[in-house]
This record gives C-alpha cells, structure tokens and sequence, in this order.
C-alpha cells in the first residue's frame, strides 16, 4: 500500500447508509475508513485513466492509419531507379 506522506482532508456528503455501509466493509476489510475510501477513489482513477489511454491509443492508432494511407499515395520516394 501507498504510504501517504503529504496528506489534506478531504471531505463530502454522503448518505447515511453510505456511511455505514463503508464502515461496515472498511471493518470487515481491517482497514480504516479512510484507507478503504482512498483505496476505492485510487482505483477508480486508475480504471479511468486506463480507459482514456485506451480511447486516446485508439485515437492516434486510427489518426497515424489515415496518414499511412494518405501516403500510400505518393508515388515513390523521390529517387530514380537506374
């Protein structure tokens, strides 16, 4: 697990069952709730970035095939063959 050395509160407003349910599983899990929470939210924006490098791959994947084919074009390379 990460060591947090340079923390800042964080705080939001959640229902009252949301708060007890993540109690309830931050305990079963031997954790604190607030590891079980920064836990959940480094997950979470670990799957979104792997989903946008994903769409961004993608992206110039398809950008750098466009290009390729535009080139296909292009006759030769510009030199005579003898």
């Amino acid at each position: 697990m990460r060591t947090h050395l340079n923390t800042v509160p964080l705080t939001f407003r959640a229902a009252a069952v949301f708060i007890t349910e993540t109690n309830k599983l931050a305990r079963f899990a031997g954790i604190s709730r607030s590891d079980y929470i920064r836990q959940a939210v480094e997950e979470k924006n670990a799957r979104l970035l792997a989903k946008r490098m994903a769409f961004l791959s993608e992206r110039l994947s398809a950008e750098h095939l466009a290009i390729s084919d535009a080139l296909d074009g292009v006759a030769g390379d510009g030199l005579a063959n003898s």
